[in-house]
């Protein structure tokens, strides 16, 4: 089935979602071409028959994680929206800038389902209610989900490498003044204060020997 064939005159008479969002602040900085590419979407719905003035922008989660939807206002406000039928497509340039967790994926899945709700990335045009698209969708939604794991078992890895290593320097907590002028120390084990108690012992033993 075509894209135009799955738009409809009900699908137009709402409102099109375009949710946009980067991982950290650092990549809304730097990835600049990321942040366009995600806003040149409106040009797809506007090229399958929504007006400019339907088009939603959801960006507030810029800078927010896709680990979990719990911290992102959002994308629960595009959910809600999509919920009470005033979107007629959710646009997102790929599965991971909507929810890199399953749970928050497929929920929004099932919402878009039930409200009849088109899904657009840069691949193409979905349906969910229809079982094929539903089930591609599905498979990004898991991939989108494994691909954060590796990322983050990766990250570990170096880190604990680094550990291994003694490389790794932690910087400190921002905090007060106070606190960074802090000096930091090590807190001893009972096993190095015990060796420390006994080494101690035998410079006393050696002293007084000496004086003898």
């Amino acid at each position: 089935m075509s894209e135009s064939s799955k738009v409809q005159l009900h699908h137009l008479e709402r409102s099109a979602y375009l949710y946009v969002r980067q991982s950290s602040m650092r990549q809304v900085i730097e990835n600049v071409e990321s942040t366009k590419r995600q806003y040149a979407l409106r040009g797809r719905a506007i090229a399958h028959g929504w007006r400019e003035d339907q088009i939603v922008v959801v960006d507030s989660d810029q800078g927010e994680s896709g680990a979990s939807a719990v911290w992102r206002e959002g994308f629960q406000h595009l959910v809600a929206d999509v919920s009470m039928g005033r979107a007629g497509i959710v646009m997102g340039l790929e599965v991971s800038r909507l929810a890199r967790n399953n749970a928050d994926w497929h929920r929004l899945l099932e919402i878009c389902a039930l409200a009849d709700t088109l899904i657009l990335d840069e691949d193409g045009m979905y349906d969910p209610a229809n079982f094929n698209d539903r089930l591609l969708l599905g498979l990004k939604g898991t991939m989108s989900e494994a691909e954060l794991h590796v990322l983050k078992t990766r990250l570990r890895g170096g880190i604990l490498n680094k550990v291994r290593r003694g490389e790794y320097h932690c910087r400190y907590p921002p905090a007060s003044s106070t606190m960074r002028s802090a000096t930091w120390r090590s807190i001893p084990t009972r096993r190095s204060a015990k060796q420390s108690f006994t080494s101690s012992r035998r410079s006393h033993a050696s002293a007084q020997r000496a004086r003898r």
